[in-house]
Parts: C-alpha cells; sequence; structure tokens
C-alpha cells in the first residue's frame, strides 16, 4: 500500500482554503454582514449555542444588523454575547429585537484588522507547507519501499509542489482581496 495519496493532499490543501475563507469572513469590513456575528455564542438554557441557533440575523442596512431574537428569556443574554464577542458592537434593545449599528472603522482598527487577515493567510499557508512535507515524505518512503521508481518520485513531487504553488495563490489572492475590502482601496 502506497503511502502518498494525491487525493488526500489535495482535500487537506483544499480544507486549508476553506478554512482561511471562514477566517476572512468573520473580519469586519464596515458594511453590515450577517456572518459577522457568526462566531458569538449565546448562554441559553445552560448550553453555549451559536446565536443563529436562538435568531435570526438580517442586514436589512448597509450600516445596520438587525437580530430577532426568538425567546424572550434569550435576549438579554444575546446582548451580552454580542456586547462581550470583540467585535466593538452595541446593540440596542428594541422588544425581542437587537439593532446593531455597524460603526465606521478607524484607521487604525482598519489596519489591525488587514494585519490580521495577513496572520490568517500565513497560518493557511504553514498547513499547506505541512501537507507538502508530508506528500514529500511519503514520495520517498514508497521509493525506499520499492513501490515507486525515482522517476515516479520525482515526477510526483513536482504534481506535489504545482498543488502546493497553486493552492498558496489562492490564499493569497483570498487574502489580498479581503485586506483590500478592509482598508477600503
Amino acid at each position: 500500500m502506497a503511502a502518498y495519496d494525491k487525493a488526500d493532499l489535495e482535500r487537506r490543501m483544499a480544507g486549508a482554503v476553506e478554512a482561511l475563507k471562514s477566517d476572512l469572513v468573520g473580519l469586519r469590513t464596515g458594511r453590515a454582514s450577517v456572518n459577522l456575528l457568526d462566531p458569538v455564542t449565546v448562554e441559553v438554557y445552560g448550553a453555549h449555542m451559536p446565536l443563529n441557533q436562538v435568531a435570526t440575523v438580517t442586514a436589512p442596512e448597509p450600516r445596520l444588523l438587525s437580530v430577532q431574537v426568538w425567546d424572550k428569556s434569550s435576549v438579554g443574554p444575546a446582548d451580552k454575547a454580542i456586547r462581550s464577542a470583540g467585535l466593538g458592537l452595541n446593540p440596542i434593545v428594541d422588544g425581542q429585537t437587537l439593532r446593531i449599528p455597524i460603526p465606521d472603522l478607524t484607521e487604525e482598527r482598519r489596519k489591525e484588522l488587514a494585519k490580521l487577515a495577513g496572520q490568517y493567510a500565513e497560518k493557511a499557508r504553514v498547513a499547506v507547507r505541512n501537507v507538502r512535507r508530508d506528500g514529500m515524505d511519503n514520495l520517498k518512503t514508497d521509493e525506499k519501499k520499492g513501490e515507486i521508481s525515482e522517476d515516479d518520485r520525482k515526477r510526483r513531487e513536482t504534481e506535489v509542489q504545482k498543488l502546493t504553488d497553486s493552492t498558496i495563490a489562492e490564499l493569497d489572492a483570498a487574502a489580498a482581496a479581503k485586506e483590500k475590502e478592509i482598508l477600503g482601496k
């Protein structure tokens, strides 16, 4: 049984791209996005639940989010969870609805968020390089076991390198687009 599995490497690299994209969605750009509240968890019924499981989040205006809490007893905990999520948002309670104005981003905050996007991208690049290293190690193992020839190993190493390069280019493009969006350029 060969240790090298191209499909597994592709799946793991695609996983790193997806992880980066989901990290980037949570970064605020100054426009209201329902995904902005994805990381918020609310303590209700003695458990921590994602906000979207106790309320409906909508963006009725470009600078406003509306959170319609389903259960009246969950309004307070939802308000508290949003305030303490570190997103810099201050909900206004209106019955069972929380109105959340999205403040303008200061230049300093924009730079912090752009830097954070860069850090997320670097974390994803490291993950991709680790997958590449595993693939290269598996090819050397297969060659030592005599399952593939030296030429096969070299050809497949080139495949792995091409896959790595294209995945890293995809990561860089996603991060650059998000940084551009954050910095408003």
